[in-house]
């Protein structure tokens, strides 16, 4: 196993959330590459001792609120690209794959050379080696596929880094035709909070920085168009989790601590997640 850089070593703890969830709600995830790969993972990934409920169905939640709008993108755009910006060890492939899309998974060396030992290749699910806020991965997209629509995952990637570096990534990004992005955020409250969560999974030393208040101004920002701004567990059914699961899932959505934002980049757009 490589080593990663703390941010890296983070990719880890979805993995164990989706395996989780898969073994004790299926309704809500089933992931079953997660749990083919359960037995293959580091033998110090022990992130189950230390996590709450709460916190590893909080990583399920994500890949199922991710599955959502993903398949609504693909139903619209069945010859459509998907990018997974920070892929890490995401299975979003194997749970989605409509048998037409191209898939690009996009991360720094040390874990694409790692994802690839561990998932192996497909050959419509393909790799680049390339920081996220690079041009790189996306002038390569668009030189094959000049006009295609894009669908841009970000899974638990924007936290980490100061504002103006997301909203420089999204600037770029309108220069290069029909992209859409959803990714996964917290506002201020959500941000205070947020410390204890990765104290929790481990992962304390990480600082996070990003946040949204109100999707309206952050698309104002950079000139584009706010498909939509839901609180993060709106659609999950909450049945069989713990008490304490449920209030903070309830807490949470009542503030809208945590959400998922999409974004068109260029002109205006459908909301297609419902």
């Amino acid at each position: 196993m490589p080593d990663f850089s703390t941010i890296e070593d983070t990719l880890f703890v979805p993995m164990l959330g989706r395996i989780y969830a898969s073994e004790n709600f299926p309704h809500i995830l089933h992931d079953q590459k997660a749990l083919k790969l359960k037995s293959k993972l580091p033998p110090k990934v022990k992130g189950q001792d230390t996590q709450t409920q709460y916190t590893l169905m909080a990583g399920a939640v994500r890949s199922s609120n991710m599955d959502r709008y993903i398949r609504a993108f693909l139903q619209q755009n069945p010859q459509g690209i998907i990018v997974q910006l920070g892929c890490g060890l995401e299975t979003t492939f194997y749970r989605n794959d409509n048998g037409k899309t191209l898939w690009y998974e996009v991360d720094l060396p040390d874990v694409i050379e790692y994802r690839t030992l561990l998932l192996g290749t497909q050959e419509r699910d393909q790799t680049i080696t390339s920081d996220a806020f690079s041009e790189d991965w996306i002038k390569q997209i668009r030189a094959k596929h000049p006009t295609v629509p894009i669908l841009v995952t970000a899974s638990g990637l924007f936290y980490y880094f100061e504002s103006e570096k997301v909203l420089g990534l999204f600037r770029m990004l309108k220069k290069y035709g029909d992209i859409r992005v959803v990714f996964d955020t917290v506002n201020k409250s959500g941000m205070k909070r947020i410390g204890k969560y990765m104290k929790q999974v481990g992962h304390e030393d990480a600082a996070m920085y990003f946040y949204v208040d109100k999707g309206t101004n952050l698309a104002s920002q950079i000139n584009a168009t706010l498909l939509s701004e839901e609180p993060y567990y709106i659609h999950i059914d909450k049945n069989g989790l713990q008490l304490m699961t449920r209030l903070t899932m309830k807490i949470s959505d009542r503030f809208k601590m945590v959400k998922m934002i999409a974004l068109k980049l260029n002109g205006e757009g459908e909301v297609y997640e419902k």
